[in-house]
């Protein structure tokens, strides 16, 4: 009974988890946001102990802030914390990129090649939130196919971190994570030229990063029924 009490608790925190960090890496609550716990209650349908353990874990990711006085919020990362995330992703995402093959990438060629479809749609829809989410989920993919779970879990860090700087620091609202670029690696993997591959990563990373500039940007009124609908 306890064990089964205890499974339903945290797949349930783990559902709260997911849903916030997606709302964060699609740009649906921005840096700065107040993450009211009795409006989450609402807007999930969740408990309030629930709630209130998912922002503990999301605070020990650095993906949300708590503060005395003042609750949760939407994590405001710094310049220099921006920088730090880039230089962890340029090794993490070198060291996905070099356990891929190009046996994993035909293993994964139809979810790849469906993928990158949808990524042309989007940027051709023009729909930023769509751009974002879709082309933000090309780097997930690497990391789940490359079947090291320590730097897939690693990413997804990384990632909803990096969606929270580009929301701060980005100079334009045209997404600068590009759709060639994404297949210039598949096209490097399939080939077997895992260095290529890897290098075009890390030029891709510092376009990402080179598009940023530190101005703070504060978040105003977000609706979280509206925000965290349909995740």
């Amino acid at each position: 009974m306890s064990n089964t009490t205890t499974t339903a608790k945290q797949l349930e925190v783990q559902r709260i988890v997911d849903v916030l960090s997606k709302a964060i890496a699609q740009h649906r609550l921005r840096p700065g946001t107040r993450l009211v716990e009795s409006q989450l209650v609402e807007a999930l349908s969740a408990n309030r102990n629930h709630v209130q353990v998912a922002l503990q874990r999301l605070a020990l990711q650095r993906i949300v802030t708590i503060e005395p006085n003042r609750g949760a919020m939407v994590a405001q990362p710094t310049a220099k914390e921006a920088r730090e995330v880039f230089i962890a992703r340029r090794a993490i995402e070198r060291a996905i990129v070099e356990c891929i093959g190009p046996d994993v990438i035909r293993r994964h060629r139809n979810r790849i090649t469906a993928h990158l479809r949808g990524e042309r749609e989007a940027v051709q829809s023009e729909d930023r939130r769509a751009v974002v989410r879709e082309l933000s989920a090309f780097h997930l993919i690497l990391g789940e196919i490359s079947g090291n779970e320590v730097l897939s879990e690693i990413l997804s860090n990384l990632m909803v971190r990096s969606s929270l700087i580009v929301a701060l620091y980005q100079r334009n609202e045209v997404p600068s994570c590009q759709c060639d670029e994404h297949q210039a690696i598949i096209d490097a993997l399939e080939a077997g030229d895992n260095t290529q591959a890897a290098d075009i990563m890390q030029e891709h990373l510092d376009d990402l990063e080179g598009v940023l500039d530190l101005d703070d940007e504060a978040a105003g009124e977000v609706n979280l029924r509206q925000a965290l609908s349909d995740l």
